[in-house]
């Protein structure tokens, strides 16, 4: 016997139809930027396209350990930001998409030469440079004279003083350890990371917490990202900022598409969105003094430009490949981690 849907059940189900149809468009983003850039592009994205988008902050490292945990089964679409060497390393183990977009000639050199050396499985969006920090306030207080240097940071009058992050978990401090392992040796660099120890309280989690410890007073020195620590002195704390006198490294932040991504079409339109001038502008909106990646996107005023620091020439390829980079971790963990403090 037939069964006729009443005309009440048949607007209802036309009127659950569009809502089907937005709920497919969904993103899946992981980001390693400030919590509060992170916010701005995922408002963004979502207010120009009506994609509903599911944005989780977490530093690069444990970014990384995610995506290669879930690589059978992916959770994530897209990776925005965060250093490049283990966006690097991801891309060398297989767990990131090839994809060359059509805006990379848009982009400066240093961008286009990170797309290049990944085989086109993730691409610079923005450059920051490594940096000193510290509180004047505090220094003054405990008579210490401000570091300028990489080698001050071995005085023994900072014993305690010093916050620097985990490098298993930040992408901050693998870079600074990639920094001083160019600048000085390898053997030397952990002589120096070793010695350096006994004025370290803390190995944070995040590459940004000891800019945030330096603006409460709770530490005199920090070793991140010179965007991070600006970020703290233009908001009005009491932050100062240095470019070690032996040179420094530097960050190309990255982008990368998860191979096998649920929702790859999307993760494509969040990718071409974020190299977009006008989008990578947006950055100031969130107090993020990185120099973005597409030529004729604005630099916030108070970023610190490449061409205007001393800084090493960073081998990306090298430092970035995962022979080298768990090499490098492995010898910090049994060499420098496991020293009392």
């Amino acid at each position: 016997m037939k069964r006729q849907l009443s005309p009440q059940l048949i607007l209802s189900s036309l009127l659950l139809l569009p809502l089907a149809s937005q709920a497919a468009d969904r993103l899946n983003v992981l980001c390693a930027a400030d919590n509060d850039w992170c916010e701005v592009m995922r408002n963004a994205f979502e207010k120009e396209t009506q994609v509903e988008v599911s944005m989780v902050r977490k530093s690069a490292g444990e970014i990384f350990a995610q995506i290669r945990a879930e690589a059978s089964n992916p959770k994530t679409d897209i990776w925005w930001a965060g250093t490049g060497d283990p966006h690097l390393q991801a891309a060398a183990d297989g767990f990131t998409e090839v994809y060359k977009s059509p805006q990379l000639d848009k982009l400066h050199p240093w961008a286009q030469k990170q797309a290049e050396i990944s085989g086109f499985r993730t691409v610079g969006i923005y450059a920051g440079l490594l940096g000193i920090g510290y509180n004047p306030e505090v220094l003054k207080q405990k008579k210490i004279a401000p570091p300028q240097c990489w080698k001050d940071l071995l005085n023994p009058a900072l014993k305690g003083e010093v916050q620097i992050a985990n490098p298993n978990s930040s992408g901050t401090a693998y870079a600074t350890i990639a920094t001083l392992v160019q600048l000085q040796g390898e053997n030397e660099a952990f002589a120096f990371m070793k010695k350096m120890n006994d004025n370290v309280s803390q190995y944070t989690k995040s590459g940004s917490a000891p800019a945030k410890a330096l603006a409460r007073g709770e530490t005199a020195v920090g070793i991140t990202f010179q965007h991070d620590l600006l970020k703290e002195t233009v908001a009005g704390f009491p932050v100062e900022v240095v470019s070690p006198c032996e040179g420094t490294g530097y960050e190309i932040g990255s982008m990368s598409l998860i191979k096998g991504a649920k929702n790859m079409a999307v993760a494509k339109r969040f990718y071409e969105f974020a190299l977009r001038a006008d989008v990578q502008s947006l950055g100031a909106k969130a107090s993020a003094f990185q120099v973005p990646s597409n030529k004729t996107a604005t630099i916030p005023a108070k970023a610190p430009r490449l061409e205007s620091v001393k800084t090493i020439s960073y081998d990306f390829a090298k430092y970035g490949s995962d022979e080298v980079r768990k090499r490098l971790l492995k010898r910090w963990d049994d060499e420098i981690f496991s020293l009392p403090r």
